[in-house]
């Protein structure tokens, strides 16, 4: 049976659940799927991936047994070694900083490659196009064995990772890609010949992750509950977000919960104390998975005002859940949320298009009702029904030939 490593930068950490998630269907698969990372994963943190042995840490080593996993690799493949030096001094951006960091990613390679030959991994397999992704590429060409990777959001578009993703995917032997986006992303970076390696992979959420809904029924003239998860940055829309509440929701009773932590969580609070609605907007700081989805369950919807997104795994947890949602038209967004069907989409930065779509579904339970009822089974077929994971198990069943 081939043996397949799963990489990621960090692992486990609690915001890669969508990542033990794919492992753990792989796994019931019957896929033989051993874990590593580079950065030691979040101390407590325990992800659903299903049985395998403890995930493994390059950079957790400790620097005694990294020297010498590094040394080894150098002893038995010298040539390897060299020739996998100059891919790294070759696979970088320009400048000084980026030359020195080829060397630390030629030495983690060589570590991961170690780490590899112990477990006796036949292919490799990493998530998100960053610089986990770079020592994956290194790894696979230091032993000669396939991989591939998958791509989540725009952020792996943008400068440094941007300007590094086409050789990634030229080299690597597929891509599975969470949007269709991400896949048109990845081809405008590369030839044609190379487009047949993008792959849809949707990132998929097992039925009984789910919480049970609330038993009460979203009456008129009850309390109309909003949440938003992400991190309280910019690039997330929640300053949009609290002007486009305080226009629609003043004087309603309605309420914000905000789910997250980040650098932009004071002015946030500042915001919503100017625009006196203090006492309508809840910040709840950075939940876990379950914790988050059972406050998704406990709304009535989920807004997500993002100025860039790939396609986000809370949106697909809210319709899985029955939550209409409002969401910006942005990236793979529009392929989960259909506009009037089970959710609203509006554009980025909009703040009176989105103060009105929060206003719509406040003032119409009916509407709410409309497009919680279309919620789930709209994304059931692509999200809920393990396709991806037999797709991606096809994949790494089908016989790939060492690399010489």
């Amino acid at each position: 049976m081939t043996r397949i490593g799963y990489l990621a930068s960090q692992y486990p950490a609690s915001s890669h659940t969508f990542i033990a998630r794919e492992i753990g269907g792989l796994r019931g698969l019957g896929a033989d799927i051993r874990t590593f990372s580079i950065r030691p994963g979040e101390a407590g943190v325990h992800l659903p991936d299903g049985d395998g042995p403890p995930c493994r840490s390059v950079l957790g080593l400790g620097y005694i047994r990294f020297a010498r996993a590094a040394l080894r690799q150098l002893a038995m493949r010298p040539l390897r070694s060299l020739s996998t030096l100059r891919q790294a001094s070759h696979h970088r951006v320009p400048g000084l900083r980026s030359a020195v960091w080829a060397l630390f990613h030629f030495a983690e390679a060589l570590v991961l490659s170690q780490l590899l030959d112990e477990d006796e991994v036949d292919r490799l397999h990493v998530h998100f196009a960053n610089s986990g992704a770079t020592v994956a590429l290194l790894a696979a060409h230091h032993r000669r064995m396939p991989w591939s990777m998958t791509l989540h959001g725009i952020s792996e578009t943008d400068y440094p990772a941007g300007r590094l993703l086409g050789e990634k995917i030229a080299k690597a032997e597929f891509v599975a890609c969470a949007s269709w986006f991400m896949a048109a992303q990845g081809a405008r970076l590369v030839e044609p010949e190379h487009w047949g390696k993008l792959a849809l992979v949707r990132c998929e959420i097992p039925p009984e992750a789910l919480p049970p809904a609330p038993a009460e029924p979203d009456l008129p003239g009850s309390e109309v509950r909003l949440i938003a998860v992400g991190r309280l940055s910019q690039e997330k829309g929640l300053t949009c977000l609290i002007e486009a509440f305080a226009r629609a929701a003043r004087s309603k009773d309605a309420s914000l919960t905000i789910v997250g932590s980040g650098p932009l969580g004071p002015a946030l609070r500042e915001r919503a104390h100017e625009l006196g609605i203090s006492a309508q907007v809840h910040f709840a700081g950075r939940l876990g998975t379950a914790e988050t989805m059972a406050a998704i369950a406990a709304h009535d919807v989920l807004v997500l005002p993002s100025f860039m997104e790939g396609l986000p795994v809370v949106l697909i947890e809210a319709l899985a859940l029955g939550r209409p949602v409002i969401a910006s038209q942005v990236a793979g967004i529009p392929e989960a949320v259909r506009h009037e069907y089970n959710g609203l989409l509006v554009p980025p930065l909009d703040v009176a298009t989105l103060a009105d779509s929060i206003d719509a579904l406040i003032g119409s339970p009916a509407l709410r009702q409309r497009l919680a009822a279309n919620a789930r089974s709209s994304i059931a077929a692509e999200f809920l029904g393990g396709s991806s994971w037999r797709k991606l198990h096809e994949r790494f069943s089908a016989p790939a030939p060492m690399r010489g």
